[in-house]
């Protein structure tokens, strides 16, 4: 079943978002050559620590770190070590979450370390953010869960790519619904499975619903594989790739993005979206 929140949850969900903002500033500053991904999640845990949040990575499932700290041809659920030395040119996606009084807070960003990177490279990653927030205007209530993976599906495909081809939607990994837990129903493809359109796998938006809305794209293939440490999650034929990731919650004064330091406002309104009131003012 999925989870209806009250406005007093949502404002929770809300603390917890502003926490994970501040993890992303700060690892976003901390990402310089000759960095290791390990100095990255020790940044995240001191903003942690500084805001009175608890993480939501840290031993879930296992996992060792309070973020996932993924680079180049990772997609998602890298593992921050010592070995990990970030370099000029590289792409790193600082993937973070956040607990306030029980409530989870979830994004994602893509960070470019030192300079080099090829306007291909720069252009994947617009294009998956753009793609993330074309998903979020289509979170309206009345509509069904398809509407997003269709706007997210859309805005990929309508984009040339340079060097030819298509863009990687990534298949196996996707959105999902947050709250009282980090991952809940429903899950979110980020395009559009026929097999998957009726029942509680396409579920009608309504208020108080809460999503975790994250494309992942690469330059290449949309097939995975997990390494051999059952978490880092690589591309099949080693192509680099982007991800963007948003919490967000549905209103009743439209959606309200959880973990943009302005709720989601100025972004939206490109889309001719008015963002919901900040709950903390």
């Amino acid at each position: 079943m999925v989870e209806i929140k009250t406005p007093d949850q949502i404002a929770k969900m809300r603390a917890a978002g502003l926490v994970v903002a501040a993890m992303h500033r700060a690892c976003a500053e901390a990402a310089v050559p000759g960095a290791t991904t390990k100095d990255l999640d020790e940044v995240a845990a001191k903003v942690l620590a500084d805001h009175g949040a608890k993480p939501n990575f840290l031993g879930y499932g296992g996992f060792p770190g309070n973020i996932c700290t993924s680079v180049n041809d990772v997609v998602v659920h890298g593992i921050p070590d010592r070995e990990t030395v970030l370099r000029s040119g590289d792409i790193l996606s600082v993937d973070a979450g956040a607990i306030i009084d029980g409530w989870h807070g979830d994004a994602a960003i893509t960070v470019f370390v030192g300079e080099g990177h090829s306007p291909e490279l720069r252009e994947l990653s617009r294009i998956t953010e753009e793609s993330l927030w074309a998903g979020i205007a289509a979170f309206r209530k009345g509509k069904r869960l398809v509407e997003i993976s269709r706007a997210i599906e859309g805005y990929i495909r309508r984009q040339p790519r340079p060097s030819g081809g298509r863009y990687g939607i990534i298949e196996d990994y996707g959105g999902h619904g947050i709250g009282s837990q980090m991952h809940m129903d429903p899950h979110l493809l980020n395009y559009v499975d026929r097999r998957r359109l009726v029942g509680r796998h396409n579920p009608k938006l309504t208020t108080g619903m809460c999503l975790a809305i994250e494309p992942m794209v690469s330059l290449g293939s949309a097939s995975t594989h997990v390494l051999e440490d059952d978490w880092t999650v690589k591309t099949d034929d080693g192509s680099w790739s982007c991800h963007w990731e948003h919490s967000v919650a549905l209103t009743e004064q439209g959606p309200l993005v959880l973990t943009a330091p302005d709720g989601g406002r100025a972004k939206l309104a490109e889309y001719g979206v008015q963002a919901a009131p900040d709950p903390l003012g």
